[in-house]
């Protein structure tokens, strides 16, 4: 119904279809780093999310120094989801214990349960913060938050400490619950208003055919697909051997002549999450 998605937030007719490609896990190595600047260069990629704990995170934030109209937010990780690396938090060790393991790494994937239990949220805010200051230390500025591997923060409170993060430091939000999302638009907020679609959870074979499809039938409003490209390098095969061609395939569908085709044969809008931080923005000035 007009009026009833993010599109008028956002000064787009209610019946455009905007779609925001965000390529997740910056930071992670230099085979994710380079495919993500190459997907947001050459491709049909609009912003990025870096995991500031992770191994590549001090590479990719010289890229984006070097290239400053990238357009990227904060992928808030506190999860190792990758069997063969271990993690640890930005904030000293002593200040957030509950959110680490016996090592002093955060949890396992496997383990998130535990986290989901045990993590106090005054230590998330602290851990939160921490991750978010080594960006704006940085001299970045970033444009939205989201979480790595747990959808909408993995707890209530979680996500409403994340919220309160947003509004705070003038970022939009991914948000994954629709009835979350309907709320945050009857408050004047624009976030997407379908599901987050999430790469990992299609299988690589048939991928390419498969996205078409999803562009060809992308309904109006504003859509977020959550994509993780990487080039297929020894390194990358190392710290994921399982699930490399996941990132692979996400590579080259981004990169492919034929996305940017059917994007354009159907009229969808690409963007960023910078149309919606401004609104964040000012909405939180308003306050």
């Amino acid at each position: 119904m007009p009026g009833s998605n993010a599109n008028g937030l956002l000064g787009y007719p209610a019946d455009a279809r905007l779609l925001i490609l965000n390529a997740d896990d910056f930071g992670m190595s230099a085979s994710v780093n380079q495919a993500v600047v190459s997907a947001l260069a050459h491709g049909v990629a609009r912003s990025a999310s870096l995991m500031v704990p992770w191994p590549g995170a001090a590479q990719a934030i010289g890229m984006l120094r070097e290239n400053p109209d990238i357009s990227f937010g904060i992928h808030l990780s506190v999860v190792c989801d990758l069997p063969g690396y271990r993690y640890g938090p930005v904030a000293p060790a002593g200040a957030v214990r509950s959110l680490t393991d016996g090592s002093g790494h955060f949890y396992r994937l496997e383990e998130r349960a535990n986290f989901t239990e045990r993590a106090d949220l005054t230590e998330l805010d602290i851990e939160f913060r921490a991750q978010i200051q080594v960006v704006l230390t940085a001299g970045l500025r970033p444009g939205h938050l989201d979480w790595h591997c747990l959808a909408d923060g993995g707890r209530p409170d979680i996500f409403e400490l994340t919220l309160g993060l947003a509004r705070e430091y003038g970022l939009a939000l991914r948000v994954h619950d629709q009835t979350r999302a309907r709320q945050l638009r009857d408050r004047g907020l624009p976030v997407n208003d379908h599901e987050v679609l999430d790469s990992y959870r299609l299988d690589p074979a048939g991928r390419a055919a498969r996205y078409l499809r999803l562009l060809r039938d992308l309904p109006a409003g504003l859509t977020e697909w959550a994509l993780h490209p990487a080039i297929d390098t020894p390194e990358l095969r190392e710290m994921e051997p399982a699930s490399w061609p996941v990132r692979q395939t996400d590579y080259e569908f981004l990169m492919s002549a034929q996305a940017r085709q059917v994007i354009e044969d159907e009229g969808i809008v690409l963007l960023s999450h910078e149309p919606a931080r401004r609104v964040w923005a000012s909405q939180e000035r308003a306050r």
